[in-house]
């Protein structure tokens, strides 16, 4: 069952008029929020993101944080599985086909959940191999939007070269993956980038940092290097959807000592632990 524009229906009978801008010119922002044991994870931070997004590219949010909440209530009540993923989706609207903004139009407001499922242990026990290449997107990559196609084209050089993400090089620095934020761990100290437009403001960017300085693991948020990159001891790459995962192998060849190194370890306990805790005090 999916939600849209004010209707709960099969997913086979949605429809949206052609002339949708998000359609025409890929106007519109979208969110994922996972969801653990029907409980959505950190919602209230999803939903600014979804904001910050809308305020983006001046579009009204169709929905107060309120109405949100209570269309994702029903919307996984509506669906079976304790753990799913969430798709929010916001276009402009339908207008005739003009660049410019329409005057008055109405916003398309589409949702759906997919089944969410845990990271393979095995991805966790050996780790993934990723690629780098040149960033080549535009220079607001801190909006949500549903204009895809370069991480498309980008995650696709990924799955050709038979690894699951590619690492982003712009200008000499790493920016964030494709389709996750990357850190870098060198000596013992967590290597991020900063959040600016050059990267999407992960939720779990800022849980990992948030876990890291509660439990004391040096942090340092700043640029960072390509030569910090090739050489980092540990790599991992973070998303709603695929939590923590350690990049043991890039461009071929190995990071570190090839396999998941003490600090992931300790992160990836971290979040489990927090995921655990935040879902028993929603009961």
């Amino acid at each position: 069952m999916i939600h849209l524009n004010g209707r709960f229906m099969p997913l086979e009978e949605a429809t949206i008029p052609v002339l949708d801008r998000g359609f025409i010119f890929g106007d519109g922002v979208y969110e994922v929020i996972p969801v653990y044991s029907r409980r959505p994870f950190r919602l209230a931070e999803h939903l600014r993101r979804l904001q910050n997004s809308l305020d983006a590219i001046s579009l009204k949010n169709p929905h107060t944080d309120a109405e949100w909440g209570a269309l994702i209530e029903e919307l996984i009540a509506c669906n079976e599985g304790a753990d799913q993923y969430l798709y929010l989706h916001i276009t402009r609207g339908v207008a005739k086909r003009d660049h410019a903004f329409p005057k008055v139009v109405t916003p398309t407001v589409f949702m759906m959940s997919s089944p969410l499922l845990p990271p393979a242990a095995e991805l966790k026990s050996s780790g993934v191999a990723a690629i780098t290449t040149i960033d080549n997107r535009w220079l607001r990559c801190d909006i949500k939007s549903i204009s895809l196609l370069p991480n498309v084209l980008l995650r696709q050089s990924a799955v050709e070269a038979g690894t699951m993400e590619a690492v982003l090089l712009r200008e000499g620095f790493m920016t964030e993956g494709a389709a996750s934020n990357i850190f870098v761990v060198q000596n013992g100290v967590v290597l991020a980038p900063p959040k600016n437009h050059l990267m999407l403001p992960g939720i779990t960017y800022d849980l990992v940092l948030e876990l890291a300085q509660a439990e004391g693991i040096p942090t340092q948020v700043g640029p960072v290097p390509e030569a910090a990159l090739r050489s980092a001891n540990e790599l991992w790459l973070t998303s709603s959807t695929r939590e923590v995962l350690p990049i043991t192998v890039l461009d071929g060849q190995p990071v570190g000592k090839g396999q998941p190194g003490p600090l992931f370890k300790r992160m990836d306990a971290l979040y489990q632990n927090y995921k655990a805790t935040v879902m028993r005090q929603a009961d």
